[in-house]
This record gives C-alpha cells, structure tokens and sequence, in this order.
C-alpha cells in the first residue's frame, strides 16, 4: 500500500455485520404522541418488565409538548415576554413610592455633602 491506511474511514461496528454479529435487538415498544400543530412522533422503548412510557414527549418539529390523546394534545407553553428590570420594580412600587424612594437617598447623598 502506497502510502495509505488499511482502516481508513472506518468505524467500529461499521461495515457489511448483520444482526449476526451484533446480536438480537430488544423487542420494543412504539407509542404514538401528538403535538397541538398535529404533528406526530414515533420514539420507541425497549419492552422490558414495568415498563413506564413517559405521559408527554417533546415533539422534535415544533418543541411543543406532545401526548397520546390525539383529541386532546396538551397545551403549547405559554411564553411570558421578556421584562426589563424596570417594569418588574414598577410592578412592585407605585409612582408616588418610588418618588419617596428617590427623595430619601437624595437626602442621604446632600447629608453627605456628595451632591449638592
């Protein structure tokens, strides 16, 4: 070989084996979820004594939560809007508060002959 490798773009486990090599596959179990944009998702479990399939998956197309009641797929999340700092403290504290806030450490700054 001029210069080149035997197993060159190879991997382990890669190549022509069958079920033979590998050995038998787990019997499975497929269960069907269903998104609210209808979308529907196959994964499968390895069937296996007490076997619990989860109640929702995540569908891989859209993100929303997916169940197994296609009727009733569960809702998409509801998505709060981004909130500065701001709003969240004047959601705490009314105008007139925060007025009073102010004027305090005004004071305490002039005491402390820092602003005038």
């Amino acid at each position: 070989m001029a210069g080149g490798n035997a197993i060159r773009g190879s991997r382990v486990g890669a190549g022509p084996m069958g079920e033979a090599e590998r050995g038998e596959a787990a019997p499975r179990v497929v269960v069907s979820y269903w998104c609210s944009n209808g979308h529907e998702t196959r994964p499968s479990f390895a069937e296996e004594p007490g076997l619990s399939v989860p109640e929702q998956w995540d569908c891989p197309r859209c993100g929303f939560p997916a169940g197994q009641d296609q009727q009733n797929p569960p809702a998409p999340p509801r998505v709060e809007p981004y909130k500065t700092h701001l709003a969240y403290v004047k959601e705490r504290r009314s105008d007139e508060e925060g007025a009073v806030i102010l004027d305090e450490a005004l004071e305490t700054l002039r005491s402390r002959g820092l602003i005038r």
